[in-house]
């Protein structure tokens, strides 16, 4: 990591906890006490999962890899937890390490031991994996979603938080509002960021969908992608008006025949597609029944 990248890293976590000082206060250990801000040895059993980790899958293979390292060395960087009234403790950070101690069957981590309400333990886990781990894009959008949701901030003000543009924000945001076939490939790496961003940027649906097919079966460049949802978006149907009259005498009948609106559009050159929406796989069935596949 650059020089530069752990400075903005740095500024973002002092954004967050600009009120570090009197956090520090609350969490230090009063007198007799071993924990608060020093290590203290957590039972591995007795530590549950953060509901606000933002990260979701943890890959086998990894954890594996970090548990034979455990077995061999220990873990040499606490997690960090919060205790609760039951006696339990719950993870603020470092899940992964404590999923990896479990497959490790070691029954105890050393661990930093906070006190933290519901929004600190997102603004940490949220800031922690930013920075240590390689979130996938839709993790860090929904962590922003959380986190905003949680907190009641707006856009501008969870920029400020993570020390980002507030339109860096706005971009992740936007691939929630992606179809889950389109999530799905993001996630899974078929498309990347840039890719995501302009799909996220078209109004159609469908249009969405076809683009996202292009990228796949194509292999499209992020430039390559802009320039042909530029065209497609500019790209104008013809007004009912403007279609021919035989034309609409036949889009009317073969919506007569399979009970749906059917559109024509068709462009300059003459050219088009034929649309036939369906309400469900029995409408589905009937239509093709009736071409007789």
């Amino acid at each position: 990591m650059s020089k530069n990248s752990k400075e903005k890293l740095g500024q973002g976590l002092k954004a967050i906890f600009s009120n570090y000082d009197q956090l520090s206060a609350k969490t230090a250990p009063k007198s007799g006490d071993k924990e608060g801000r020093h290590v203290a040895n957590i039972p591995v059993d007795k530590i549950m999962v953060n509901p606000f980790q933002p990260r979701k899958e943890f890959a086998r293979e990894e954890l594996e890899a970090l548990a034979q390292s455990l077995r061999t060395h220990g873990l040499i960087q606490p997690i960090t937890v919060r205790r609760l009234a039951s006696g339990q403790y719950q993870l603020i950070s470092g899940e992964r390490r404590w999923r990896a101690a479990q497959l490790a069957e070691l029954k105890e981590l050393p661990a930093y031991v906070r006190t933290a309400d519901d929004q600190g333990m997102i603004e940490m886990a949220l800031i922690e994996n930013i920075q240590r781990e390689d979130l996938n894009p839709l993790e860090v959008a929904f962590a922003y979603q959380q986190l905003m949701e949680e907190a009641g901030l707006t856009q501008e003000q969870m920029a400020e938080r993570v020390s980002k543009k507030r339109s860096t924000v706005a971009n992740y945001l936007r691939l929630l509002s992606l179809p889950p076939e389109i999530q799905k490939s993001l996630k899974e790496d078929l498309i990347s960021m840039g890719h995501a961003r302009v799909l996220a940027g078209v109004k159609s649906l469908m249009l969405q969908l076809d683009l996202h097919r292009a990228i796949l079966d194509e292999g499209l460049s992020v430039r390559a992608l802009e320039r042909r949802a530029k065209t497609s978006a500019t790209q104008k149907t013809p007004s009912p008006e403007k279609v021919s009259p035989e034309m609409n005498a036949v889009r009317d009948r073969l919506s007569e025949m399979f009970g749906a609106k059917v559109s024509i559009p068709t462009n300059a050159k003459g050219g088009g597609k034929l649309v036939i929406p369906f309400k469900d796989t029995k409408h589905l069935n009937d239509i093709l029944e009736v071409l007789g596949q």
